[in-house]
């Protein structure tokens, strides 16, 4: 039997909530699993569909900084059989009190604090506690190894993904409509923050445009930089070939993936915050999307640079400017996305797990 202790888990969405849940899915066709995760309003209907046990843990944060650990170390001592503790977070496990083995996902942002400083410290204690630590891409591995995480412990295990489905034909002509015809299409689905440097992907379309005159880009998301990114395309006179989306279905945002030529997020390092692997870029690759991601953080495990996509400088608008126009010159979009689709199967959960089996 193995514990799972995390804070972010379905039907929460986003990257991690999707990692937690199919790796929890994933070991349930294995052995037994018990997850304990944060609250969520609406859990009772997936809680019910799951083959594993999910306790919620409900109160403000500080409240379950306590009340988890607590439970989960009383779940210990009544239970010998448990192998081993997986959590997603070094903080899910400070205050989880065992010999049992210890597995910790890193992901880059929650570990990438100033070597020394207070946090670095507690971070370094929980994580050169454990048996193994998990790091989502090589990129993170070697910042764990520079901010003091011993080498022996790390192992780097991608992020998994579960086949796509076939996208309903009602989907796909909306997402036509909303494309309104035209033939040179950018996407990008993420937060709307300053990592993800939309910022860039709209100016580089100001320049862009006056060879692809058709051109369209497609964000889909919200967050704190929606609204300066919106300005941003009034400013550029842009309001023809930007559009912002958010709160749609998920079939709808598949199809418009599918739908278009280049998934594109060339991310930068803002402040502590970087992109420690970007499953987007995968999910987009499984509809046959390449894209183009940044050289800074861990897109280079998700995309093989002029193969299935183009790793560029996120800080160099004249990169990301040459980088889309390669990928849409001559089409070249259809060839790296035949192979961006084959070498998507790779990150597949029914081929990830298993690194997670050699260390279990």
């Amino acid at each position: 039997m193995y514990l799972v202790v995390t804070r972010t888990f379905p039907p929460d969405v986003g990257g991690m909530q999707n990692l937690m849940g199919g790796l929890a899915r994933s070991l349930s066709k294995i052995d037994l699993i018990k997850v304990f995760a944060d609250y969520n309003e609406n859990h009772e209907d997936f809680d019910k569909k799951v083959s594993f046990s999910v306790e919620r843990i409900k109160g403000i944060k500080l409240l379950r900084k306590y009340r988890k650990p607590h439970l989960v170390n009383e779940y210990l001592n009544q239970n010998p059989k448990v192998k081993c503790i997986i959590s997603d977070h070094w903080k899910s496990l400070e205050l989880i009190k065992t010999n049992k083995k210890k597995i910790c996902l890193i992901h880059s942002k929650e570990i990438n604090h100033n070597k020394g400083s207070r946090i670095n410290k507690k971070v370094l204690d929980v994580l050169n506690d454990v048996d193994h630590v998990i790091a989502n891409s090589n990129f993170t591995k070697n910042l764990a190894i520079e901010l003091g995480v011993e080498e022996k412990r790390i192992k780097v295990i991608n992020p998994g993904v579960d086949p796509v489905s076939e996208i309903p034909k009602n989907d796909l002509k909306k997402a036509e409509e909303i494309l309104k015809g035209k033939k040179n299409r950018l996407i990008t689905v993420s937060r709307f923050d300053k990592r993800k440097n939309h910022e860039k992907v709209i100016m580089a379309i100001r320049n862009l445009k006056e060879i692809y005159p058709d051109i369209i880009y497609t964000c889909i998301g919200y967050g704190d930089e929606e609204e300066n990114l919106k300005k941003l395309v009034i400013e550029l006179k842009l309001e023809n070939h930007v559009i912002f989306l958010k709160d749609i279905p998920n079939e709808l945002k598949n199809a418009l993936v599918a739908k278009s030529n280049i998934f594109v997020m060339p991310s930068i390092i803002h402040k502590n915050s970087v992109e420690g692997f970007g499953i987007a870029f995968v999910e987009a690759a499984q509809y046959g999307v390449p894209s183009i991601g940044g050289k800074d953080g861990g897109a280079s495990d998700a995309i093989i640079d002029k193969e299935t996509g183009i790793i560029c400088d996120g800080n160099n608008l004249e990169e990301i400017y040459s980088s889309i126009d390669l990928v849409l010159k001559n089409n070249s979009y259809k060839e790296l996305g035949k192979k961006a689709k084959e070498n998507s199967t790779k990150f597949e959960w029914k081929n990830i797990i298993k690194d997670y089996l050699k260390i279990l």
